[in-house]
């Protein structure tokens, strides 16, 4: 069992776990009275600024952490065994029960939501387009893509702008996976990829730690039915532990009604305009293939 904070020695014990712990891949995931008589919950994060990130004395933080220790501790429950993990593996992580819930601000898309059970919404973000220095080939969109057929964008692996790509009309040899996002930097600069598509917060915390790349300025954003692309994000759980769920909604709507959430979400990096969008859609609404963008 870990609390809060997690020494760093331990944190890559916590990720080579995960291999020892996919044998168990078919079990059922734990209830929330199995979670409170264990003592802890298990919770995974990506390791993205600032959606959900461990800091180098083992303190989990973000967006989702911050929140969801808040929430938690309402319920009952302060201590966590945090995972880190690449993004594409969050989901298969929860549904093999390796952990009982991920905080990592994941967008609400109906192709996830087959798969697992989301919170109420918690974030809301556009997006954004990382490009070489100076832009020397003029990308402001993903529309740029569509014009010029040799332009390669990359996209991290299991991350929505897979599926905004495809709903444009990029085809997926103008796309390439990158397994993490501190990758795209690097991809840009050399030439592999064009443009990185990531959203807005990430693209300018990315496009911060090198100096041959910068956000696409001015960016348009992707519209698909007609709507400017905007995500939705929330917490994720196991389907089969739908108390476990309802519980945290329940305690996540407290929380969202206090004072600290609005300040919590800003001290990350989210905008007034962004926070006050984040109850204009619900679960049900961005899980219907019929709302989605």
């Amino acid at each position: 069992m870990t609390s809060s904070k997690i020494p760093a020695r331990l944190l890559a014990g916590l990720v080579a776990g995960l291999a020892l712990t996919a044998v168990v891949g078919n079990a059922n995931a734990a209830t929330l009275k199995q979670i409170k008589n264990r003592g802890y919950i298990r919770i995974a994060v990506a390791n993205e600024i600032p959606y959900g990130f461990m800091t180098s004395k083992g303190t989990a933080k973000g967006f989702g952490p911050s929140i969801a220790k808040l929430v938690l501790k309402r319920m009952g429950i302060t201590h966590y065994q945090w995972t880190v993990m690449p993004f594409g593996s969050l989901i298969p992580a929860l549904k093999a029960n390796r952990v009982d819930m991920v905080a990592a601000s994941q967008a609400i898309l109906p192709k996830r939501c087959s798969q697992v059970a989301y919170s109420h919404p918690n974030t809301t973000y556009g997006e954004g387009l990382m490009v070489k220095k100076g832009n020397p080939k003029d990308i402001h969109s993903y529309k740029a893509f569509l014009k010029n057929k040799n332009l390669k964008m990359g996209i991290v692996s299991g991350a929505d702008e897979l599926e905004f790509a495809h709903k444009i009309g990029i085809p997926d040899n103008q796309l390439v996976m990158l397994r993490a996002n501190t990758d795209a930097a690097s991809a840009v600069a050399t030439g592999r990829i064009d443009a990185y598509a990531g959203t807005q917060f990430t693209v300018v915390r990315l496009a911060k730690k090198s100096s041959k790349v910068v956000p696409a300025q001015p960016f348009h954003d992707p519209v698909i039915n007609g709507k400017p692309i905007r995500s939705w994000g929330a917490f994720t759980f196991n389907k089969s532990d739908d108390a476990l769920r309802k519980a945290f909604d329940k305690n996540l709507d407290a929380v969202q009604s206090k004072p600290i959430w609005r300040k919590t979400l800003k001290k990350f990096g989210m905008n007034k305009h962004s926070i006050d969008e984040v109850h204009k859609k619900t679960t049900k609404q961005l899980c219907s293939s019929s709302s989605s963008s």
